[in-house]
């Protein structure tokens, strides 16, 4: 594994600029050596993670979001690829319960390992406003629109809001919209870095 082509994965500014991960996630991919595709893709997820909760929290002031999970549960969602490399490239869900058991064995605590779990279950009970905007951020960084996820995210800020769900709704998919135009870029920044080093 090339340390040099995972620490330009996790420093490179991007362009358009890509925030850096939380230092605590950087760190963690540093020391499990993380593929540097895989650094790539959480700084892509990351960053429309952090512009949807600064989102939120301009037309959504009520809206009860842990913004700091959020950015966290972003940058170490698909983190279990470092034991499935395969599903960087390919399906698969392997990764989720390993990365889930593998931040817990890193003394992550279960209330920011569940991320792992969960990017991907937003339909599943118990599922919190933090949870789907990281499964909203890991669909629309590449353009992805899930209609279900959207409709669970406008339930959520309808509920925050006391705005009617079609008028949530329409401002919600504006913002994905927008969001999703600086697909091609992310997606370019992914395919920089290589699989393994």
């Amino acid at each position: 594994m090339s340390a040099t082509s995972l620490h330009r994965a996790l420093t490179d500014p991007g362009s358009p600029a890509l925030r850096p991960l939380p230092a605590r996630a950087a760190r963690l991919l540093e020391q499990l050596q993380a593929p540097p595709r895989l650094a790539a893709h959480l700084r892509a997820v990351h960053e429309v993670a952090c512009q949807l909760t600064e989102w939120f929290q301009r037309h959504y002031p009520d809206l009860e979001l842990d913004r700091a999970a959020v950015a966290f549960g972003a940058a170490i969602h698909d983190i279990g690829k470092v034991a499935h490399p395969g599903e960087l490239s390919g399906p698969g869900s392997a990764h989720e319960e390993a990365g889930y058991e593998l931040l817990l064995a890193q003394g992550v605590e279960e209330d920011l390992a569940r991320f792992a779990r969960t990017h991907a279950t937003w339909a599943a009970p118990g599922v919190r406003m933090a949870d789907l905007v990281v499964s909203l951020a890991d669909k629309v960084w590449k353009a992805k629109r899930v209609v279900e996820l959207e409709q669970l995210v406008t339930d959520r800020l309808a509920a925050a809001s006391g705005r009617p769900p079609w008028e949530v709704y329409l401002a919600l998919d504006d913002e994905l919209d927008r969001v999703a135009a600086g697909a091609d870029a992310r997606l370019a920044f992914q395919s920089a870095y290589p699989i393994s080093g």
